[in-house]
C-alpha cells in the first residue's frame, strides 16, 4: 500500500510539475530531479512492502516499515496542499477555470513549488537515514530483493494438512464429491479438464483428494498423479514428478535420463508415456493463469476418456469453457449452515458426544455465522474451543473480539494466514481496491457501480489507452470475484455485476490490514480510544463520541453508514478542518442541508447526498473543478444551480426521487430541472435524470460525446427532431431512457436514421403512434422498454428478431387483443414482463420460441381468461407471475381442480399478486389458502 501511495503522488505531481516547465523557464533539470527520487521512493517501497509481506517479519523490521510508509503519506499530504494552494490561486484570478488546464493564463507564484521541492528532497534524505538504519538492523537485503538473516516464526502449512483428514472429519461434500466421481469415471472418451474453484479453506484439496483416493476412481484409470503446484514452481521438476508418479502408479520404473532432461524433453516423454494409457492427473493449488497454456501439450488425446483435475482460489487459471466445450468450471459452495454447525459441534463437544448445551447454542450459532460456511474457519476455532473450559463469557468474549484473537492467538492464526495468500498475490492496483472493502460494514451488500466510482474518485484505477476509467475498473472487480476474494450477490440478465460483498473471514483479513497500513479506520466504535489518524474514515453507527470531534485535516475519505443523527456542527466543522478531503460519501445520512463552505474542499471528486433530506445545492458546488462524481439519487434537489456547469472534470450525475406509495404513472420518477449550458460538460459519461425544459438544453446534447448513459424526461411532442439529431451524434451512448411530459403526450422518434451504435438499454415513456424504424437496427440492444406506448399493432412481430435482446417489458404499451410469440423468436430472452395490457385476451406461444426465459410477469389483464396457450413449453422458466388478475383465471391454475395447472406444474415459483398502495403488492404462492379464501369473497 506505500507503493500505491507513492504512485498516486507521482501520477498527481509530475504532470503538474511539468505543465509549469514550459513557463518556468531553468527548473527542468529540478522538475526531472524530483521525478527521479520519486521514482526511487517507489520502488524502494515496493520492496520494502513485499518484505512487509514475509513470514519473518519481527517487529524491528515492521516498525522501520512503518516509518518508510509515514514518509509516503507525508508527500501525499505536501502534494495536495501544494495543488490546494493552486487552486485557490487560479479560482481567485479566473472563477470557473480548472487551474490545472488554464495554468498558463496567470504568472505563478514560484515560492510553493520551490517548497514543495525542499520538502520532497527532505523526504527523499529522511528515507536515506531510514536506510541507513535498516542496514544497522541487519535488513539491508529489502532494498535489493534478497532474503533477510532476520529470525523466521515457524508455521506449519495446514493445507498439507488437509490431504490427510480422515473419512469421518470431513462433512458436507457428499453431493459434491459424488458429482466429481459420476464426472471422472463416465462420460465421453474424449479427455476432459474440470478446475475446481473456491475461496481459500473451503476444501477444494479435501474434496479432491477424497475423490482421488476413491475406489471407484481409482481402479478406473491405469494410472494416475497427484501433483501440488502453489505459487512458487519450477516446471521441470513439476513434470519429473508427474512422470515419476504415473510410472510408480503402474509399479513401473521411470526411466533416470528425465532428472537430466530439460522442459522440452520432459513434455515429449511425458506425451509419449500417455498415449497408451487412461489417465488422472490432478493439479492442486494453481495460481499461474498461464500454467495450462504452458503444459497442456504433455497430454496427449488418446480417446480412451482421461480426466485432468485442477483447483484454485482463481477462476482465471482454470482452463476456460471458451476454448473448449472438454473445459468446465465447478465453483464449490460453502457449507450449508446447519452442516457447518454440526461440524462446529463436533469438533467443540466431543466428551459430549457432539451434543451442544442449551447455555451455548446461541452463541455456538452466531461463531458459525460468522465463519461463513468456511471449514478452514469452522475447525480452526471449533479445535480452540475444544480446549478451553466452557465458560458462556468467555465464549462472548471470542465472539464480540474475533478480529484481534485471529492475529494474536496461535492456534487460530492459520485462517488469517492461509486467507492472507490470496492478498499477496494480487499486484499493487488490486490490493488497493481489495482493501477498500473495509470501508463497508460487515454484511454490506455493496452497489458495485458505487464501489466503481468510489475507486476512481480514490486513484486507484489507472488509466488504459482506448478505455474508460470505468470499463478498467469493472476489470479490477471482476479479477477480485474471480480470485475468490470477493462474493457476487447480483448479477443482471446481461451479465453485469450489480452487487457484491466479502465473506467475514477475509474481511477480518483486510481490517487487520487495513489497521496495519493506515488505510481506513472500520467503525466510530473505537474512534475514541485510536490514537492514530485515518486517511479513510468509514463512521458506521452513532456512539458516545462526539462527531464533531474528528477534526484530522489529514482525512482523504469519509463513508457513512447507518448514522441515526448527524449535527449541524459537525457538517461546519468537517468543511472547516478536511481541506484536502477527496471522498465525502453521505449515502443514507440524517442531513438535510451542504453549508456552502463546500466550496471550500477544491480536491473534492466524489459526493454522494444519496438518499438524504437536502433539497438545495449552494452555489458554492461551482468550485469543486476536480469533481468528478455527484450522486443525488433519492435526494430532494429538484433543481441543479447554474454553476453545475463549470465541472469539466464532471463524469456522473444523477438526480430523481421516486416513491412507491403512488402508482406507477410516468411522473413516478421525478426528475431534476437543470440549467442550458451543460455542453461545457465534456467529461460527463451518465447524466440522468433531467427535464426537456428548454430547446437550447436539447440541442446541447449532442455535444456530450462521451456520454454512456442518458434519462430525459418531459420531452414536448415538437422537440423529439431536435432530440434524435442530438442522439446521432452520441456514438458512445449505451444506455438511452426517454419519457413524455405526460402518458398520452405522443413521443415523435421516428426521424432518427442512424441510432447510436453501441445501444444496449432502450426504455421509451409515451404514446408512439408506431414502432420507430431504426429499432430493428439495434444489433446490440439487450433490454427495451416500452411504457404507455399504447400501440395498435403487435410489437412482438419485429422485437423477436432482435438476436441479443435479453429483457423486454411492455407497460400498457400494446392494445390491441392478441400477441403471437412465433417458433424461433427471442433466442436469447430472459425476462418478459407483459404488464397493464387492458386489451389483452389471448397470448399465444409456439414451441420453440422463448428457449432461455426465466421470469415471466403478466397483467393486470382483465380480458385475459385463459392461461398464455404454449406455456407449457417454456423449460427454463423459473419465476411466473400474475398481477391483479381475474378470478376465473387464477382459479383455473389452482392444484386441486384447476383445469390449467398442468400448464404450469412444471415452473418452480408460480405467484400472485394485489396492489395494497401504490406499487406495493401482496404475494401469494399458487394453492396458498389465503389466495383462495381471498378470492371467494
Amino acid at each position: 500500500m506505500a507503493e500505491s501511495a507513492v504512485s498516486l503522488v507521482i501520477e498527481n505531481l509530475v504532470p503538474l510539475l511539468v505543465q509549469k516547465v514550459k513557463l518556468l523557464k531553468g527548473i527542468h533539470d529540478e522538475v526531472e530531479s524530483i521525478r527521479g527520487e520519486l521514482e526511487f521512493i517507489r520502488s524502494f517501497l515496493k520492496d520494502a512492502d513485499a518484505r512487509a509481506e514475509r513470514e519473518d517479519m519481527n517487529n524491528v523490521a515492521k516498525t522501520w516499515v512503518k516509518l518508510v510508509r509515514e514518509q509516503a503519506y507525508h508527500i501525499e499530504d505536501v502534494i495536495d496542499k501544494y495543488i490546494l494552494h493552486f487552486a485557490k490561486k487560479s479560482h481567485e484570478r479566473r472563477q470557473y477555470f480548472h487551474f490545472l488546464q488554464k495554468v498558463f493564463h496567470f504568472t505563478i507564484n514560484l515560492k510553493p513549488q520551490r517548497v514543495i521541492a525542499s520538502n520532497i528532497q527532505g523526504i527523499n534524505k529522511k528515507l536515506e537515514d531510514i536506510r541507513k538504519s535498516g542496514e544497522r538492523y541487519g535488513f539491508s537485503a529489502i532494498e535489493q530483493g534478497r532474503s533477510s538473516n532476520t529470525g523466521s516464526l515457524t508455521w506449519h502449512d495446514p493445507r498439507v494438512a488437509s490431504l490427510f483428514i480422515k473419512e469421518a472429519e470431513v462433512m458436507g461434500i457428499e453431493s459434491p464429491r459424488a458429482k466429481l466421481i459420476k464426472w471422472l469415471v463416465e462420460g465421453p472418451s474424449k479427455c476432459k479438464v474440470f478446475s475446481v474453484i473456491g475461496i481459500g479453506g473451503l476444501g477444494k484439496t479435501t474434496l479432491v483428494k477424497k475423490v482421488f483416493d476413491n475406489e471407484k476412481v481409482a481402479t478406473h484409470f491405469d494410472c494416475h498423479a497427484w501433483i501440488t503446484v502453489s505459487q512458487s514452481y519450477k516446471m521441470e521438476s513439476l513434470l519429473r514428478d508427474t512422470i515419476k508418479q504415473l510410472y510408480k502408479a503402474r509399479k513401473e520404473f521411470a526411466p533416470g535420463e528425465i532428472d537430466t532432461m530439460k522442459e522440452t524433453s520432459l513434455i515429449e516423454e511425458l506425451s509419449k508415456y500417455l498415449c497408451e494409457h487412461r489417465y488422472l492427473v490432478v493439479f492442486d493449488d494453481l495460481w499461474d493463469v498461464e500454467f495450462w497454456g504452458h503444459i497442456k501439450f504433455a497430454f496427449p488425446e488418446n480417446e480412451r476418456g482421461n480426466r485432468i483435475v485442477i483447483t484454485s482460489r482463481n477462476e482465471d487459471v482454470a482452463p476456460s469453457r471458451n476454448e473448449s466445450p472438454n473445459y468446465y468450471v465447478y465453483k464449490l459452495p460453502p457449507l450449508p449452515f446447519e452442516i457447518a454447525l454440526e461440524l462446529f459441534y463436533i469438533k467443540v463437544f466431543q466428551c459430549e458426544g457432539g451434543k451442544c448445551p442449551s447455555d451455548f447454542v446461541e452463541l455456538s450459532r452466531g461463531i458459525v455465522e460468522r465463519c461463513g460456511g468456511l471449514p478452514l474457519a469452522i475447525v480452526a476455532i471449533g479445535g480452540f474451543l475444544s480446549i478451553k473450559d466452557k465458560v458462556v463469557s468467555e465464549w462472548q468474549k471470542l465472539h464480540d473480539s474475533l478480529s484481534s484473537e485471529l492475529e494474536s492467538n496461535s492456534r487460530l492464526r492459520s485462517i488469517p494466514k492461509i486467507l492472507s495468500l490470496s492478498y499477496h498475490d494480487l499486484p499493487c492496483n488490486l490490493k488497493a481496491c481489495f482493501l477498500y472493502f473495509g470501508m463497508f460494514p460487515e454484511d454490506h451488500s455493496i452497489n458495485c457501480s458505487r464501489l466503481i466510482r468510489l475507486w476512481i474518485a480514490e486513484g486507484f484505477v489507472k488509466e488504459r489507452q482506448g478505455t474508460t476509467l470505468e470499463e478498467v475498473a469493472q476489470d479490477y472487480l471482476n479479477q477480485l470475484i474471480n480470485r475468490s476474494l470477493v462474493q457476487l450477490t447480483r448479477k443482471d440478465f446481461v451479465g453485469k455485476t450489480r452487487s457484491c460483498r466479502v465473506h467475514d473471514m477475509i474481511r477480518e483479513v483486510i481490517i487487520s490490514r487495513s489497521e496495519e497500513l493506515n488505510f481506513c479506520l472500520a467503525s466510530m466504535q473505537n474512534f475514541s480510544n485510536c490514537k492514530r489518524i485515518a486517511r479513510r474514515l468509514s463512521i458506521q453507527n452513532n456512539v458516545n463520541t462526539p462527531l464533531e470531534s474528528i477534526t484530522s485535516s489529514q482525512t482523504r475519505s469519509i463513508l457513512i453508514f447507518g448514522v441515526d443523527e448527524m449535527p449541524n456542527s459537525f457538517l461546519n466543522t468537517f468543511f472547516a478542518n478536511f481541506k484536502l478531503m477527496k471522498v465525502m460519501d453521505c449515502e443514507g445520512a440524517p442531513i438535510d442541508y451542504i453549508p456552502k463552505e463546500v466550496g471550500n474542499l477544491f480536491l473534492l471528486r466524489y459526493l454522494s447526498l444519496r438518499d438524504t433530506k437536502v433539497h438545495i445545492l449552494p452555489k458554492s458546488i461551482g468550485k469543486l473543478h476536480n469533481l468528478e462524481t455527484l450522486d443525488l439519487k433519492h435526494s430532494l434537489v429538484s433543481e441543479l444551480p447554474v454553476e453545475i456547469n463549470g465541472l469539466q472534470n464532471l463524469r456522473y450525475l444523477a438526480a430523481y426521487f421516486e416513491s412507491h406509495d403512488i402508482e406507477d404513472n410516468i411522473d413516478f420518477r421525478r426528475a431534476v430541472k437543470i440549467q442550458s449550458g451543460i455542453a461545457c460538460l465534456q467529461s460527463l459519461q451518465k447524466l440522468f435524470k433531467i427535464e426537456a425544459n428548454n430547446d437550447a438544453l436539447i440541442e446541447e446534447l449532442g455535444s456530450l460525446g462521451q456520454l454512456r448513459k442518458l434519462q430525459i424526461c418531459k420531452l414536448n411532442r415538437e422537440n423529439g427532431m431536435a432530440l434524435c439529431t442530438a442522439l446521432e451524434k452520441m456514438s458512445h451512448l449505451q444506455s438511452l431512457k426517454i419519457s413524455a411530459t405526460v402518458e398520452e403526450e405522443v413521443l415523435e422518434l421516428q426521424s432518427m436514421s442512424s441510432p447510436p451504435p453501441h445501444l444496449q438499454t432502450l426504455i421509451l415513456s409515451g404514446r408512439i403512434e408506431k414502432l420507430p424504424e431504426w429499432i430493428p437496427k439495434l444489433k446490440s440492444i439487450v433490454r427495451i422498454g416500452l411504457d404507455w406506448s399504447r400501440l395498435m399493432d403487435d410489437p412482438l412481430k419485429v422485437l423477436q428478431a432482435l438476436s441479443n435482446l435479453m429483457d423486454l417489458l411492455l407497460y400498457d404499451g400494446y392494445r390491441g387483443e392478441q400477441l403471437h410469440i412465433e417458433g424461433g423468436g427471442f433466442q436469447k430472452l430472459k425476462f418478459l414482463g407483459l404488464r397493464n395490457l387492458g386489451g389483452l385476451n389471448m397470448l399465444i406461444i409456439d414451441k420453440d420460441a422463448l428457449p432461455l426465459l426465466e421470469i415471466l410477469e403478466i397483467g393486470p389483464s382483465p380480458r385475459l381468461k385463459k392461461v398464455p396457450t404454449g406455456i407449457q413449453h417454456l423449460k427454463s422458466l423459473k419465476k411466473l407471475q400474475f398481477y391483479e388478475m381475474p378470478t376465473e383465471f387464477v382459479l383455473s391454475m389452482q392444484p386441486a381442480e384447476g383445469p390449467e395447472f398442468w400448464k404450469v406444474k412444471h415452473i418452480p415459483s408460480v405467484h400472485f399478486l394485489n396492489r395494497i398502495q401504490g406499487e406495493r403488492y401482496k404475494i401469494h404462492k399458487l394453492g396458498d389458502p389465503e389466495l383462495l379464501e381471498l378470492l371467494q369473497r
